[in-house]
């Protein structure tokens, strides 16, 4: 049976099923219990009209009076949730004959088979500007009670993040509950922590039942992503908080008063579609004001990705959902979560490295990556390849690929790829390997990542790989010397990092995805102590802090931000919020030079809008941005219209009929009220000039003229109407429109960029414009 492999997701439990289901629950249960399972069974998401859900499902128990209960092909369905909140539907594990059932029954709208989605894997606030007592972090921002949920591994309740000293009793509209499960009670909750739910029945249904010796059928995390990711949005303040010596400083989260609320839908292999639509439906009904996805899959059309659809029923409901892009990167067009309702998260650099110095026998110095904080490795003999071990996987360092009498004592060069990077170093561990060297390829470009490795270990860029590997392929006894720095700040940043996913998107290419960039590498956070910091069951340690990468990482920066930006303006739409994080971004690092990019380019490259999308996040600028541009369910609606969605299709979102503009609108995807442009032109097309118009919302001063600057992107000719805004109040509304033409065609696929800004005195309202020709 085909899977794609979803990001960061895990397995949820409903304990409130609906009366109707349970007790056909029980009456099947008591006359079928001798019943033979099915090996054609699936587990599907199916979509129904609002009301219908109860007549399928009844139908669906209904047709089995026609069925032979002796049949060893018989089989029951399994219903697993019914959801009333992010969509109308259910999903369950039915036969191909159930499936068909269910689609010839009144209010069906469609069904896709469940997936398994994968998770996207202290010193942040500082770098961003967060400072205690001054500006957002200032004493009333921080006394509004916001509710963050995050669908994620679950969470380590006893950790020191999660204390509520001094915290105010839990917020009387808050509809959620502690459920209890294994290794995990009610008490395990408390002021901080306010809700705690496991969602698992869609990811036993395609994996197995979970193995309670590694994991727990509870809310509790056995692995520390979720633990990790809720403290970066949310954790309480934690002194000295570091990994072993390294990073050492001030741990906190974004919006460090936040109230917390873990819904776990992750598990060992991913998570479930199935469990995540069932975790975002209670965090809906729960009432959180933010939900956190540090997971997804590959980009598909909206109408099949469960996380569009059920995030389109949270911004429904004036719920922010934020999430990670992805960590597919640098290979164009690999963005997932792409929805324009969703916020799409890039991940960066920060200006804190872990710099090791690789001193080869040539005299030349390679610099690298490492959290290893030990003494430093003096010259040492090099293995790689079939100086290390036999067969193809020696070079990446596989499982039982190197051979103990090539590589004892030595330090062994590993390239990345085949298996996981800590892995490769608990290989070389086992083989006698005094340390190990993690070369990039050509693929992961610069990247420098610091794992917690179980021995000594140094990351090395493509560029220092090839010096490396070209003085081996040349020395008759290559060696290397080794020093560790520790932990250092003032490095260039902030920086794209390579594996983060790229756009333009493929499901929606009118739509410039990512959205925003975010911390997200080498990121110090909150830890299992269920789980090794390198992940290997090998690793006997155990820390309070972990750090780790990924575009999970940059996720819930953005969802701790948005929570800041919502205690300061309560009543802003979740698009108003997502407007101001992206046209107040920064283009800049800390050097005043054009943000760059890790990318296979190379790390001197400048970062296009399809790499951090509008730029870098600055929470303090984004508090007071100026204009926003605001977008309704209508208009997210129309916009479905605009891709030529058809009624059935656009139900899927709306929950009820939506008739779309007729009497001669014609609906442009490009006509979104977006706070960014993305232009496609085709090439040998007569179509040369594309308009766009848009409309933005006054929040800052009452009365301000503001005047278009725009840097054309090459190749376009840009023109702004009017080229002034004249604003008299506060939350006045004006528009304006943005032409582009295109100079010429080309003969090749390619993108260039620019940007248009909304100046007035100490406002400049920032958005990108990327234009490719196909």
């Amino acid at each position: 049976m085909h899977r794609f492999l979803l990001m960061l997701l895990y397995p949820f439990s409903d304990n409130r099923p609906m009366m109707f289901f349970r007790s056909f629950v029980v009456f099947f249960f008591l006359i079928f219990f001798t019943s033979n399972v099915s090996s054609h069974k699936q587990t599907y998401v199916i979509h129904t009209v609002a009301t219908s859900t109860k007549h399928i499902v009844t139908s669906l128990f209904n047709s089995l009076r026609t069925e032979n209960i002796y049949d060893d092909g018989f089989s029951l369905p399994e219903i697993h949730y019914i959801y009333e909140n992010a969509m109308s539907g259910f999903s369950a594990t039915l036969t191909d004959d159930q499936l068909e059932t269910v689609k010839n029954t009144k209010g069906f709208i469609s069904a896709y088979p469940d997936e398994l989605l994968s998770l996207h894997t202290t010193y942040s606030h500082e770098f961003l500007g967060l400072e205690y007592g001054i500006g957002l972090w200032n004493e009333t921002s921080l006394s509004s009670d916001v509710i963050v949920g995050l669908v994620d591994t679950g969470i380590s309740p006893e950790h020191v993040s999660f204390r509520d000293t001094h915290m105010t009793p839990v917020p009387s509209r808050w509809r959620g509950s502690c459920d209890e499960g294994t290794n995990f009670s009610s008490s395990s909750c408390n002021k901080k922590i306010i809700g705690a739910s496991a969602f698992y029945k869609g990811y036993e249904s395609i994996v197995g039942k979970i193995n309670e010796t590694t994991d727990f059928r509870s809310a509790r995390d056995a692995q520390g992503h979720g633990t990790h990711t809720a403290s970066t949005a949310a954790g309480g303040i934690v002194p000295k908080a570091n990994y072993f010596g390294q990073a050492k400083g001030l741990a906190s989260g974004m919006r460090f008063t936040s109230r917390i609320a873990a819904y776990k839908a992750c598990w060992a292999l991913g998570c479930a579609n199935t469990d995540v639509i069932a975790a975002i439906d209670r965090a809906i009904l729960d009432g959180v004001d933010v939900i956190s996805l540090s997971l997804g899959g590959s980009s598909r059309p909206f109408y099949v990705d469960p996380v569009a659809i059920a995030g389109f029923g949270a911004m429904q409901k004036n719920i922010f959902v934020s999430c990670s892009a992805g960590n597919s990167g640098p290979t164009a067009s690999t963005v997932s979560n792409g929805a324009p309702w969703l916020m799409t998260v890039a991940a960066s650099y920060t200006d804190r490295t872990f710099p090791a110095i690789v001193r080869i026998g040539n005299r030349k110095s390679l610099v690298g990556s490492s959290l290893y904080k030990g003494k430093s490795l003096k010259n040492l003999s090099l293995a790689f390849n079939r100086t290390a071990g036999e067969g193809s996987g020696a070079v990446f360092c596989i499982r039982d690929s190197l051979k103990r009498e090539l590589v004892e004592g030595k330090i062994v060069i590993c390239l990345r790829g085949a298996s996981g990077r800590t892995a490769k170093g608990e290989e070389v561990k086992r083989s006698g390997g005094a340390a190990m060297l993690l070369v990039s390829t050509e693929a992961e470009g610069e990247e420098l990542l610091a794992d917690p490795h179980v021995l000594p270990a140094v990351s090395i860029g493509f560029s220092d790989g090839k010096t490396l590997l070209t003085y081996l392929a040349s020395a008759a006894n290559a060696t290397a010397a080794v020093r560790f720095r520790g932990t250092t700040y003032g490095a260039t940043a902030p920086m794209v990092a390579a594996f983060s996913s790229r756009g333009p998107s493929v499901a929606g290419p009118e739509v410039a995805k990512p959205d925003i960039a975010a911390p997200g590498m080498n990121i110090l956070a909150g830890w299992s102590p269920f789980s090794s910091p390198s992940l290997l069951r090998s690793d006997p340690r155990r820390v309070q802090f972990n750090i780790i990468s990924g575009t999970s990482m940059a996720c819930p920066h953005i969802s701790g931000i948005a929570a800041l930006i919502k205690s300061v303006h309560g009543d802003w739409s979740p698009a108003m919020i997502k407007s101001a994080i992206m046209t107040t971004a920064r283009i800049t690092d800390n050097r005043n030079r054009p943000i760059g990019d890790r990318g296979a380019a190379g790390a001197e490259s400048a970062a296009t809008a399809f790499a951090f999308g509008a730029g870098h996040v600055d929470p303090t600028r984004a508090v007071d941005p100026g204009l926003v541009y605001d977008t309704s369910t209508v208009d997210y609606l129309n916009y479905l219209c605009s891709l030529n969605y058809t009624s059935q299709i656009i139900l899927l979102f709306s929950g009820t009929n939506y008739t779309c503009p007729s009497n001669g609108v014609v609906l442009s995807p490009g006509d979104l009220n977006y706070p960014s442009f993305a232009v496609n032109f085709v090439n040998g097309a007569n179509l040369k000039t594309v308009r766009y118009k848009r409309t933005v919302t006054n929040v800052g001063s009452p009365a301000c003229d503001y005047m278009a600057h725009v840097e054309e992107p090459k190749g376009v000719k840009v023109r702004v109407e009017p080229k002034v805004l004249k604003f008299q109040k506060v939350r006045e509304r004006l528009s304006y429109t943005v032409t582009f033409d295109a100079e010429a065609s080309r003969n090749t696929s390619s993108s260039s960029f620019g940007v248009l800004v909304w100046m007035c005195d100490k406002y400049n309202v920032r958005s990108p414009i990327s234009v490719t020709w196909e």
